[in-house]
């Protein structure tokens, strides 16, 4: 079910200020003084602060769980499959660096179905993000090296992306989308 536009605002702001702030320092009076509304308002689109992460992080995990298994899926090789993946994250850090944050850093505070639910997501999206690796060092489309220093080199640099990306002004998506692919899957050297 997609919010309505006030309910998509409410989690926007919500998003920003856990990313400010952290969402255990967040109330629900925070983020309705940042909607200029009263918190009782506050109330008739949303039923909890804790609501309001479960739809940010449940959603974004949805989508990075939803778009690997296509990618898994596809006839591509490996080498496209980890750039597919790279732009992944890319095109999800440029659009909601907010979002991110709350999915790295708050995703504990879940509810416990929830949480649940979250983690065998990412159990499930690293599995397969291991399996197109091995399969990529298999086939000789990849250099023999230890398949979890290449899955943990690549999902770090891709899972902070927002920690970084914006800080800087003349930085913008295309030069990540010139140059991570290549930088990740090629080197330095």
């Amino acid at each position: 079910m997609k919010p309505t536009d006030r309910k998509s605002e409410i989690i926007n702001i919500s998003a920003a200020l856990f990313k400010e702030k952290g969402y255990s320092a967040v109330t629900m009076r925070d983020i309705a003084q940042a909607l200029d509304i009263k918190a009782a308002s506050l109330y008739n689109h949303i039923k909890s602060k804790q609501q309001i992460l479960e739809l940010i992080i449940i959603e974004i995990a949805e989508e990075y769980t939803h778009t690997i298994r296509s990618i898994e899926a596809s006839s591509a090789t490996s080498v496209s499959k980890i750039e597919e993946v790279i732009q992944l994250h890319i095109d999800i850090t440029v659009r909601n660096p907010e979002a991110l944050a709350s999915l790295n850093n708050d995703w504990m505070h879940l509810p416990e179905t929830q949480l649940q639910y979250f983690l065998r997501m990412r159990e499930e999206y690293e599995a397969i993000f291991r399996s197109i690796i091995k399969k990529g060092i298999q086939d000789g489309e990849l250099r023999n090296h230890n398949a979890e220093v290449m899955i943990f080199t690549i999902l770090s640099t891709i899972r902070t992306l927002y920690l970084w990306y914006g800080k800087k002004k003349d930085f913008s998506a295309n030069v990540l989308e010139k140059n991570l692919k290549q930088i990740l899957l090629r080197g330095i050297i």
